[in-house]
């Protein structure tokens, strides 16, 4: 039931990216979801902040493709490996994604190379970060 939960919400984001439709994003993310990010040795935890982390990410990757995806034997994660530009930097990337019983992201980690693409993304990322202010 797991694995066909977690097949089930990966079907889902990728509908999402291809649509752009963000209420996917938020039907997916658990409410205590934890965010680890390439750029930030803290991880970000909660809804809004990582919808917002997620949903600005992928406004900034161009020619965004997943190649890959590898589900654990378990099916409770799955790692997809894509690539995708940055302004004219190119990176290599995987999203480590655990899922709940429900199918809801309760843990993603993102890991991107090269140094290059990172620090595109981290330029454009902190940026926005400045901007974001949490709903109380």
């Amino acid at each position: 039931m797991a694995l066909a939960n977690t097949q089930t919400a990966v079907q889902r984001w990728h509908e999402m990216l291809e649509t752009r439709d963000m209420s996917i994003l938020n039907d997916l993310l658990a409410d205590d979801v934890i965010f680890r990010s390439p750029v930030a040795f803290n991880p970000y935890v909660g809804k809004q902040i990582v919808f917002f982390i997620l949903s600005n990410v992928i406004e900034i990757f161009e020619n965004f493709t997943y190649h890959r995806a590898f589900y654990t034997s378990d099916g409770m994660s799955v790692v997809l490996e894509f690539s995708a530009n940055v302004t004219e930097k190119k990176l290599k990337g995987i999203d480590m994604i655990c899922f709940n019983d429900q199918g809801k992201i309760i843990d993603f980690e993102v890991m991107l190379r090269p140094k290059s693409g990172l620090e595109a993304l981290a330029a454009q990322m902190g940026q926005r970060l400045a901007a974001f202010t949490p709903k109380v």
